[in-house]
């Protein structure tokens, strides 16, 4: 019996080729689970941010209360929602701020035609503003003048509105971002975050000295310490006189208004109108008797 041949086979190349082949089949299994990989990452990417999506639809609709007591778990969940939708409004608020200023300053609208007169393209960023977004010119001017304060106490891990913020705006005019957010931090660490309104940062900018001398290169937890300091040497301001009329000379007043109206056969006169003849009379050079008799109470008083 003849040995049974087999004409061109290479012991060296049929390892070598089925190496390859295994190796492929190999590579090929790899780039397969590499793509489900991919594929399962980029899922729950997508995922991931539409969870986080800020959208009206996240927000739970309007309902009548469960009760008057304490809120159920539903309620509170409820409420942690809109919160957390209502806190969105100073982050977006200073996103636009700041986009709006990034198209202002490098003029990125100067080529972008204009929608109701397309032979021309827009020419402030006030105009374009208007016209495409709806943002008025005194609001667009808001958003651009506060966004880096924002900007600047959100990185500080505040939740300041913008409301807040708008009262730091002429300070930061004035002496620069540092010296803003320095009023901001100063205000926090003596009342605490939770306690900041606009009205405590509006009265307390009335309070420094108007010879106030900031440097830019100091830590903002310096100035705020050098703006405490400012507030503690500073002259407390004179108070306002009251313009406010005594009570018993209200009554008189209103009396005589009364009297006044029954001979004029009117009705009931205005004390702002009594007060405007009156002046006016006492300011008519060609009848100086009001004027006289002015004079002569108040060089009594006087006396």
């Amino acid at each position: 019996m003849k040995d049974f041949e087999l004409d061109g086979w290479d012991d060296e190349e049929a390892s070598t080729d089925a190496a390859t082949s295994l190796t492929r089949t190999a590579a090929r299994v790899e780039e397969e689970r590499q793509a489900l990989t991919e594929q399962a990452l980029a899922e729950r990417i997508t995922a991931a941010v539409n969870a986080a999506r800020p959208g009206v639809d996240k927000i739970p609709d309007p309902v009548d209360p469960a009760g008057t007591g304490n809120l159920t778990a539903d309620e509170q969940e409820r409420l942690d929602a809109c919160v957390a939708g209502i806190e969105l409004l100073s982050t977006a608020t200073w996103v636009a701020g700041k986009s709006l200023d990034t198209v202002a300053t490098g003029r990125l609208f100067r080529k972008l035609v204009h929608k109701l007169e397309p032979e021309r393209c827009y020419t402030t960023i006030e105009e374009w503003a208007e016209i495409e977004h709806g943002i008025s010119r005194s609001r667009c001017s808001q958003l651009r003048d506060g966004w880096q304060i924002g900007e600047v106490l959100n990185a500080r891990g505040y939740k300041a509105p913008e409301g807040q913020v708008r009262e730091l705006v002429p300070f930061f005019n004035r002496h620069g971002l540092k010296a803003a957010v320095g009023v901001y931090e100063m205000v926090v660490q003596a009342i605490g975050a939770d306690k900041v309104t606009a009205k405590r940062l509006r009265e307390t900018v009335k309070l420094f000295p108007g010879d106030l001398a900031l440097s830019d290169e100091d830590d903002v937890n310096v100035i705020a310490q050098s703006l405490a300091g400012a507030i503690e040497g500073a002259t407390p301001p004179a108070p306002k006189p009251s313009t406010a009329l005594p009570t018993e000379l209200k009554r008189e007043v209103d009396r005589r208004s009364v009297a006044l109206a029954d001979r004029l056969d009117r009705g009931r006169i205005p004390r702002n109108e009594v007060l405007t003849h009156l002046l006016a009379a006492f300011a008519d050079e060609r009848d100086s008797r009001v004027f006289d008799v002015v004079f002569e109470r108040m060089k009594t008083s006087n006396s």
